[in-house]
């Protein structure tokens, strides 16, 4: 049997190990090389893609290894099944196995010369020519003759299917599976590669969606149109789900209308009523497959050499470029492209296919889940915008596949009925601003006959929030639309995903209109509300109660607020800019050019826990600042971010300004600001100083207006009615697992403009706000990094006090915001009572507010289940506590009892609107606290401009009596090793100076393109230099000229691609550099570099200069060649890390400096070379060099007892 997990995680392991093999074997061969690079060309002249020739590079490698690895999984899968007649690769332990290996031994004595690459090609050309697997093994379109292995890599791919258990002896793959059961090739197809998964948005629908869908689509179509001539396509088919159902479906049909027909002509047919189309390569290989795989067991045959010659309508290409748009009517730019969709295709896809797919013909059912990414390469982003109208700003492909849907599917015609549309797609659209021209252009004319709200169900894989449409292509025929509207997420995640609540409300209830559960209503709503933007599917009163917040409200916030709402800068690639405390400190750049920088993620209950800067730039004679220098690396990328009017010089901007900043924002200093994306409403007050991040959007009121206002606009934002009707009015984003209080939204400044106000005569709303907002301030005090800042020692104490006061103060908070809640609820007239207390309110702890009691008791009634306790670490009560005042228990209890007989409080009271105070815990926040405060030691100690071990560094704070005390409290232990503390920390916060050290083999081409990239601006830097030059030097040029000459002899610098995750060897890697390679470390190290008698890793301090840098190193090497006598092996390392700081040296440190008389960037280049002579080394040696594999210790395994 398959065990998939198993499968999977080992395919994982393998590979990166063929992508790098196809690496080293394609750049070994110039050939292939070459016809890489011209395939890129052409692929870019055509528009097709914008990327670096490097990325563009590293995908197609991905695909060719998926090729090669699931073409040996299709292999090991027929020879297990015993669909082949003699096993080729591997099989069952036993006879099936040895067969195997005898093969292999037989085809070498018959060709001495060749390796397992050949034997493998060969076989694979062997099943080629059965023609059930010609299109499988195409040599036109199969990357895999394209891309070869090495023998190497061949061997590596027969060594992972013939592996065995050691303790069992049995093959550790085995694909033996009575049933033909394929579904485990769509769990590769999505978790295989993860750069392939986030490139192609890969995503299977599970089965009971697609069932649910084809009822609504296929079993439809077949009641109108009949069987014969039938056809079906998903345009993003994937590994071939919908197809799968459909055929066998289609099929059992057949079946059953003609039961004396030869199964294998009506398997035919039933292929023949299906059609895919995707973008992935290798999702049609699984597709194809699996698919033959269906038709082989429809049709009773048990081995490929006597199948039918079945025929699959499939076709690898992109279905929003390839093939024409068959409702034109005058939609989108008549380009070259779009005249001549199949102008350009890759090696992989198959023109002919893809004409007589996606040109020549419509389809009766149109089916599919799209993918919802937005497309950030930007020639691919221009191109889908040019051919579907309905792109709007930043808008996910969701938009323009509802549109090819359509365009796919047949339009009624006389008396031809239309065909039937149905697809599962991100619910974005519905509500984020690139959707407007989708449901206000488009869907009106269409005959959309069920919009079903499946954002509380819970789909598997689906993390962001998804709906259902059905519709045929028609105009519409009725005034209604069949409406599934949500009123409660899952309230946990359950076991199966089939049975779940929502799920089954939906499946049960969407056939009786009118009907409503706890999960979700059924109406038949009147299509006008469908043809507005944004579409709002609240259920059980939802919208009524909206209704009645915005009837009951005297103004919006627009009316009192400064437009736009919004006002944060755009920077784009801000991480260029963004200084924690640690890159801060190592910067020679003045205080007054950073600005704090608030994060959305940062904003919690009425709170701004910043500890992030960022480079300003609007100050005077910022094109002079030291920054520029910083930033010179990346200033390609930065010149190449896109605005909506081009790129940043086309747009006016300099190449380190943001790509936008609302100077309006900056000029009063208070404003109110807020989380973006959030599960609740977090508005805070800031009282200035800083620069807003996109994630934290800016209300900025009047200029005359008090701090009181924008407080009292603060005590109604930051209310549980607000978060309802942001609940209503607001994109969902998803990510919930336990319950929809969990789903994060956008708090859109579009839409918030229209935030109701209602009167408060009194200011009641701002006196509590103002409480709220002091004890905030307070509490922020008491952070345990502000204590270690702040107090003497010992520091133990002062924590302590810290703790119980934080809890204390987060205690008084919850009894006020329960005040302010139960207080608009009166405000916005759901109740006229009046619920406040009178006074100051005890102090109350999570679990103990009215509608936490309220839920206690459901749960121990079993009305409910929920996690919400758990996850936020309360314990449910089902009594008001005994200790609280009497009148506030009376109060309490009153409230309680409104909950239950008034309907609006009833749907308001829930976790989902209610104030999580989801506080990170104080011992976690403690120790990273301990933690940072002693790498902040530590840097001090390692702040010259030397190299050491962490051992000296160790030694250098044995009689440090606050480093003791502090270590002590990290560690939970007074008799703490000091070096081993050292080490660790050190070891979580350096980068290693050396390229072929902090990245995997795979990833140093990408080093190199980012090393030509600097090459080329270092070449543009040369020619500007030539304007300041005297106009009587003959190497003087005009800035024209200069710009002349650089388009001629630089040209365009292509953008150096980004790295990933898994091209860093260590994970903390990744974490301090990320995808720019921006340097967020503490300090440097040279790994290898060990002096003798200390192992302990060499470090400096990241601070240092490349000056500075060069200096250290250069003095560590010369101590280990002359007083330890090392080898040039040894010496190697250090010279690489020299090699790789000359070019910067020579950069900016390449002026006679006067206290030596020379120039010290050719100095340290005269060194390098000098030794690189005496060591008989080069430089090629230095660029060829890597770290020796690490050696993997394996843990012996306990005896058993």
């Amino acid at each position: 049997m398959i065990d998939r997990q198993q499968l999977l995680k080992g395919l994982q392991r393998l590979l990166p190990k063929i992508e790098q093999d196809i690496l080293a074997y394609t750049e070994s061969k110039q050939a292939l090389e070459n016809h890489l690079q011209q395939e890129y060309t052409k692929a870019k002249e055509a528009n097709r893609t914008a990327e670096h020739f490097v990325a563009w590079r590293e995908a197609q490698i991905i695909q060719a290894a998926v090729a090669w690895i699931l073409t040996c999984v299709f292999v090991r899968f027929l020879e297990d099944n015993e669909l082949l007649e003699e096993p080729m690769i591997a099989g069952p332990a036993g006879s099936r196995l040895q067969h195997a290996k005898d093969r292999l031994t037989v085809y070498f004595s018959e060709y001495p010369a060749h390796a397992e690459r050949e034997y493998l090609l060969s076989l694979f050309e062997e099943l080629e020519q059965l023609p059930v697997m010609a299109e499988l093994l195409d040599h036109r379109h199969n990357p895999l003759w394209q891309l070869p292995v090495s023998a190497d890599g061949a061997k590596g791919l027969i060594d992972f299917f013939q592996q065995l258990n050691p303790e069992t002896g049995e093959v550790v793959h085995d694909f033996t599976d009575t049933n033909w059961d394929t579904r485990f090739l769509g769990d590769l197809y999505q978790d295989l590669s993860e750069s392939v998964r986030k490139r192609y948005a890969l995503l299977q629908t599970p089965e009971f969606v697609e069932s649910f869908i084809l009822d609504y689509t296929l079993e439809k179509a077949k009641e109108t149109f009949g069987l014969p001539g039938l056809r079906l396509i998903d345009p993003t088919c994937g590994s071939g789900h919908f197809l799968l159902t459909s055929f066998e479906l289609l099929f059992n049909d057949w079946i059953k209308r003609e039961p004396t027909t030869n199964a294998r002509a009506l398997a035919q047919r039933a292929l023949d009523s299906v059609y895919g189309v995707d973008i992935n390569p290798y999702a049609i290989a699984v597709a194809r497959f699996r698919l033959f795989i269906a038709a082989m067991k429809a049709a009773g045959s048990g081995r490929i050499k006597d199948a039918p010659d079945f025929h699959f309508n499939l076709a690898v290409g992109d279905s929003l470029l390839h093939g024409r748009r068959h409702e034109w009517q005058g939609q989108g730019i008549q380009t070259d492209m779009m005249d001549d969709s199949l102008s350009h295709v890759f090696e992989v896809e198959d023109k002919e296919k893809l004409e007589q797919i996606l040109d020549r013909q419509r389809y009766h059912v149109v089916v599919g889940n799209p993918p919802y990414i937005t497309v950030k390469d930007k020639a691919l982003n221009q191109a889908y915008r040019a051919k579907y109208p309905t792109c709007h700003r930043q808008y996910s492909l969701g938009v323009p596949f509802t549109e090819r849907f359509f365009d796919l599917t047949l339009p009624a015609q006389e008396n031809h009925p239309a065909g039937y549309m149905g697809m599962i797609t991100t619910n974005s659209f519905m509500k984020r601003e690139f959707g407007k021209k989708l449901i206000e252009t488009y869907l009106p004319n269409k005959a959309l006959t069920h919009v079903i709200d499946t954002s509380g169900a819970y789909i598997p894989g689906h993390g962001t929030p998804t709906v259902i449409l059905f519709a045929r292509n028609q105009p519409p025929q009725s005034d209604q639309v069949r409406a599934v509207l949500g009123i409660r997420g899952e309230p946990s995640t359950p076991t199966d995903a089939a049975q779940g609540k929502v799920w089954c409300s939906i499946v049960e209830m969407l056939e009786r209109p009118g009907s409503e559960n706890d999960y979700i209503s059924v109406v038949d709503q009147d299509r006008g509300v469908y043809g507005r933007h944004p579409w709002s599917v609240g259920g059980g009163g939802a919208t009524e109660l909206k209704e009645l917040l915005e009837t009951n409200s005297y103004k919006v916030l627009i009316d009192i607020a400064e437009s736009p709402i919004g006002r944060a800068v755009r920077i784009a690639e801000e991480e260029i800019f963004m200084f924690s405390a640690v890159r801060k400190r190592s910067s020679i750049i003045a205080e007054a050019e950073y600005r704090g920088f608030v994060f959305g993620e940062q904003l919690r209950d009425w709170g701004n826990d910043f500890n992030t800067w960022v480079w300003y730039p609007y100050f005077a004679n910022a094109e002079s600042s030291r920054m520029l220098e910083s930033l010179w690396g990346w200033r390609t990328v930065l010149a190449n971010r896109k605005t909506f009017q081009g790129l940043m010089a086309d747009a006016g901007l300099r190449w380190f300004d943001y790509m936008q900043h609302t100077a309006s924002a900056y000029t009063t200093p208070l404003s109110i600001t807020f989380a973006f994306v959030a599960t609740h409403n977090h508005f805070v007050l800031d009282r200035g100083g800083k620069v807003f991040k996109q994630t934290a959007p800016v209300i900025k009121l009047p200029a005359e207006a008090s701090e009181a206002d924008h407080l009292a606009l603060l005590g109604l934002l930051n209310s549980s009615t607000a978060c309802f009707w942001a609940r209503q009015t607001f994109f969902q984003k998803g990510g919930f697992g336990d319950g929809k209080w969990e789903e994060r939204q956008e708090w859109d400044g579009t839409k918030l403009k229209t935030f109701p106000i209602p009167p408060d005569s009194k200011g009641l709303a701002k006196t509590l706000a103002q409480r709220l907002d002091q004890l905030a301030q307070q509490l922020a005090k008491f952070d345990p990094a502000k204590i270690l800042e702040s107090s003497d020692f010992p520091i133990e104490p002062a924590l302590t006090t810290a703790r119980a006061n934080a809890e204390a103060l987060t205690r008084q908070m919850i009894a006020l915001q329960e005040e302010l809640d139960w207080l608009n609820y009166r405000l916005y007239g759901l109740i006229e009572e009046d619920l406040c207390y009178s006074g100051s309110p005890p102090e109350v702890q999570l679990g103990q507010r009215p509608f936490e009691i309220r839920l206690a008791q459901r749960i121990v009634a079993g009305e409910t289940e929920t996690t919400w306790f758990q996850r936020h670490n309360s314990k449910p009560q089902t009594e008001i506590p005994d200790h609280w005042p009497a009148d506030y228990r009376a109060l309490v209890e009153r409230r309680l009892q409104i909950m239950e007989e008034n309907r609006w409080i009833k749907l308001v009271e829930q976790p989902e609107y209610k104030r999580r105070w989801n506080q990170e815990p104080w011992e976690k926040r403690e120790q990273r606290a301990l933690k940072n405060w002693l790498l902040d030691h530590l840097e001090q100690l390692c702040q010259s401009p030397e190299l050491q071990t962490c051992a000296q560094l160790a030694d250098r704070t044995r009689n440090n009596s606050g480093f003791q005390q502090v270590a002590a409290l990290y560690t939970g232990n007074d008799t703490f090793d000091a070096q081993t503390l050292v080490s660790d920390l050190v070891a979580a916060d350096n980068m290693p100076q050396m390229a072929a050290v902090r990245y995997k083999p795979k990833a140093m081409p990408k080093f190199r393109a980012w090393q030509e990239t600097w090459d080329k601006q270092r070449a543009e830097d040369a020619i500007d230099a030539r304007t300041e030059l005297a106009e009587s030097d003959p190497e003087y040029l005009s800035k024209e000229q200069a710009r002349a000459l650089k388009a001629t002899e630089i040209g365009n610098i292509p953008l150096p691609p980004k790295y990933a995750s898994s091209d860093f060897r260590k994970p903390s890697y990744w974490r301090l550099r990320g995808k720019l390679d921006v340097p967020k470390e503490r300090f440097f190290s040279l790994p290898q570099c060990e002096k003798a008698g200390d192992s302990t890793l060499v470090i400096g301090w990241a601070g240092l200069n490349h000056l500075q840098r060069a200096q250290a190193i250069a003095a560590w090497y010369l101590d280990r060649k002359e007083q330890e006598g090392w080898e040039a092996d040894q010496l190697k390392p250090m010279l690489v890390a020299l090699d790789e700081l000359i070019p910067w040296l020579k950069q900016w440190y390449n002026e006679i400096a006067p206290e030596y008389g020379e120039r010290l960037g050719d100095y340290y280049e005269g060194f390098l070379l000098e030794e690189l002579r005496l060591l008989d080394l080069s430089r090629d040696d230095l660029a060829a060099w890597e770290p020796p594999a690490h050696k993997r210790v394996k843990r012996k395994k306990k005896a058993p007892g």
